[in-house]
């Protein structure tokens, strides 16, 4: 099997403005569709609820079957009953929140090794806000960025990202100062706006959504649109 796609996402999870994205992930595989809300764990379960109802308003909308894995700490990440909803997925999509802590707590656990799993085997990868932090080797205390950041989960290990870039910079002033400072040699650092992915396609990195994503460097930042693809 070839590995399935890989979606770094700005915001806009679960949303209707994003059903076109999630849908082509989709497309041409199993209409199994695993949410995984890990990254808001720590807000209660109030916040949890949410996302699995938003998960559901969009598989309904997709006419696929929405699978949410709710995976609150390490030893839920560990249940070889929730791995086991993993398998079978046409699409695996890691929700928003908090970055470190869904990096640590899906870290080497039968859930995420069963995340890798169904992306080898053809299912789409994708992580939105906290989630598409995670899956790169950045995964940072968005609110303190003076704590050191957590390694992430290494599947994109040459990118940092900062979502929600459009409003990002006006929270958080020196986000892309810090991004730079802690990226090592060849690391490319990526602002995602919102409601805007990039997509792995085809060796390819092409940017799918309503407004754009940011190659960022010391001597400053370049833009690119709806279709159009990173260079090499």
């Amino acid at each position: 099997m070839t590995r399935g796609p890989l979606a770094l996402v700005g915001s806009g999870e679960y949303l209707p403005v994003m059903q076109e994205v999630e849908g082509a992930l989709l497309a041409g595989r199993p209409p199994r569709y695993v949410q995984i809300p890990t990254a808001a764990a720590l807000e209660g379960e109030h916040t949890l609820d949410r996302w699995v109802r938003l998960g559901r308003e969009q598989a309904a909308r997709l006419g696929v079957e929405a699978v949410p894995v709710v995976v609150r700490d390490r030893d839920e990440a560990d249940d070889p009953d929730l791995a086991r909803l993993v398998r079978g997925a046409g699409l695996v999509y890691l929700s928003g929140g908090n970055p470190p802590y869904l990096a640590q707590t899906l870290r080497g656990t039968r859930v995420w090794e069963a995340v890798l799993q169904a992306w080898e085997d053809g299912a789409a990868l994708a992580g939105c806000s906290a989630g598409a932090m995670a899956l790169t080797g950045w995964a940072p205390h968005v609110r303190d960025l003076s704590q050191a950041p957590d390694p992430g989960l290494q599947v994109v290990p040459g990118f940092h990202v900062i979502p929600h870039f459009d409003r990002m910079v006006e929270w958080q002033p020196r986000i892309v100062e810090q991004v730079l400072g802690d990226a090592g040699p060849g690391t490319r650092v990526l602002g995602i706006d919102e409601e805007t992915a990039v997509v792995q396609e085809g060796g390819r990195w092409v940017v799918r959504g309503r407004q754009q994503a940011w190659l960022l460097t010391p001597e400053g930042r370049e833009a690119y649109g709806d279709g159009e693809a990173l260079p090499d």
